[in-house]
């Protein structure tokens, strides 16, 4: 099976045309009940269903957080399964929030449920983490590499309890958030348009200059809309990285539904109000 182009270029691209934004799709049981929709698999069916017949032909990127499908065991993975499938035949990129991390075979594992290319639930890009040290993820880059998928790399995230190791410092000086963003310039050296190795950073993290977010590749910014970031705060977290930026809204768009209609007008109205924000910074 040949490889499919880069996907730091089919990100690239996918922006470009259809808009700067990552949609969340998150079937909480919270978000279900305001659906009307019963915490089972048939609400979870009908949510992800509405979501990706509404949004699949028009938003850039998705990203399914398999957590909320796993805890429906085989059924619900089923479902995931179902709308990976139908995002990427509608032309949507999916990146799959896992956060997966672990060493040697098991992370080889991971990696092949993924991003193996004939897998059930093959991505464009997984979420990784690096916290058992970055070169643990090896396997991940390297399939990424062979297929042509992505991954966005935990280094700055937004919530409070991971400053506790990412902004640790390390006997060189360097945090160790600071220290993933290197090896990640360093995988994306020389991609062109975009590198396929990116970085999550979490948009309400206010002024993150002191950090080089010149990575050559995306930052997946989770935070806009229910956590209190909006696009306009977009150039001042991400400075002169800001066009390479990939915003996440997850409930923001999704507590429009379940009409479809309002639904495809939020996520046009934050890919606009994003588009603005870039072009004026």
């Amino acid at each position: 099976m040949s490889p499919l182009e880069p996907f730091g270029a089919r990100l690239r691209h996918a922006m470009d045309s259809r808009g700067p934004l990552c949609v969340g799709i998150d079937p909480h049981a919270s978000l279900l009940a305001s659906w009307g929709l019963n915490d089972d698999i048939q609400g979870l069916e009908t949510f992800t269903r509405t979501v990706v017949d509404a949004l699949a032909d028009q938003v850039a990127v998705f990203k399914p957080q398999s957590a909320f499908f796993e805890r429906f065991g085989s059924r619900g993975i089923a479902v995931l399964e179902q709308a990976v499938a139908d995002l990427r035949d509608a032309g949507a990129l999916v990146v799959m929030d896992a956060k997966r991390g672990d060493i040697g075979s098991t992370m080889a594992a991971y990696a092949e449920t993924y991003l193996r290319k004939d897998a059930p639930l093959f991505s464009d890009a997984l979420t990784v983490s690096p916290y058992l040290g970055y070169g643990s993820l090896k396997p991940a880059v390297d399939l990424a590499r062979e297929s042509g998928a992505g991954l966005f790399v935990l280094a700055l995230t937004s919530n409070p309890e991971g400053a506790e190791v990412q902004h640790a410092v390390r006997a060189d000086g360097r945090t160790v958030a600071a220290t993933m963003l290197a090896h990640l310039a360093e995988e994306n050296a020389g991609a062109e348009p975009l590198g396929s190795f990116g970085a999550v950073v979490g948009a309400t993290l206010g002024d993150l200059s002191s950090y080089d977010l010149a990575i050559n590749g995306p930052l997946l910014a989770p935070g806009i809309g229910a956590q209190g970031a909006t696009p306009a705060d977009l150039p001042r977290v991400f400075g002169d990285a800001v066009r390479n930026v990939v915003p996440n809204v997850s409930r923001a768009v999704l507590k429009a539904g379940p009409s479809s209609a309002a639904l495809r007008d939020a996520a046009v109205r934050f890919a606009d109000e994003v588009r603005e924000a870039v072009a004026a910074a």
